[in-house]
């Protein structure tokens, strides 16, 4: 009866052991492909990162259009905000530029992981939207900077409103 217990409680420390290595590998091919610039392409395509296309910038003009503001927590499209979004469809399905990198940004509430992701939703919030305008997927790429790159350093509602943006990186 023991013997038959401790075969058992090897066994299970055995396959614990093996789930629990296998669940701990590190796996970095997404790293590999994306770098570290967190730069995206058209999710159709791959998603290869901006940077390892040739011929195209790594970085933009973002002094053409306006950045797209959001409310708080929010990555929908104001209707007050869609004329921007529609200025730089307008530019790009008139083969004025080749492309354009929508910038997601937040402010500085929330955790890192958190606005992070915020800002990447608002960032493909934008993007889906100008290809619902007609502009062709290929010429849009998206990059999420979260909190870290603030259009203003204030801590108070007028800052935090300030950087709860999209903005336009056009090439």
């Amino acid at each position: 009866m023991k013997k038959k217990f401790l075969n058992r409680f090897v066994f299970l420390a055995v396959a614990c052991t093996l789930a629990f290595a296998g669940g701990c590998r590190s796996n970095n091919n997404d790293a590999e492909l994306y770098g570290s610039d967190n730069l995206y392409g058209d999710e159709l395509m791959g998603e290869y990162a901006l940077s390892d296309v040739d011929g195209l910038p790594a970085d933009g003009d973002r002094s053409v259009v306006d950045p797209v503001y959001f409310a708080y927590d929010s990555s929908q499209v104001n209707p007050e905000e869609a004329g921007k979004v529609e200025e730089v469809a307008n530019l790009l399905n008139k083969n004025k530029w080749q492309g354009v990198i929508v910038e997601g940004h937040t402010d500085e509430r929330g955790s890192r992981e958190y606005n992070l992701a915020l800002g990447e939703r608002r960032a493909l919030a934008v993007r889906d939207y100008l290809i619902s305008l007609g502009v062709d997927p290929s010429k849009i790429q998206t990059k999420s900077y979260g909190e870290e790159m603030p259009d203003n350093m204030g801590h108070d509602e007028s800052a935090w409103r300030a950087n709860r943006r999209a903005a336009f990186a056009m090439y």
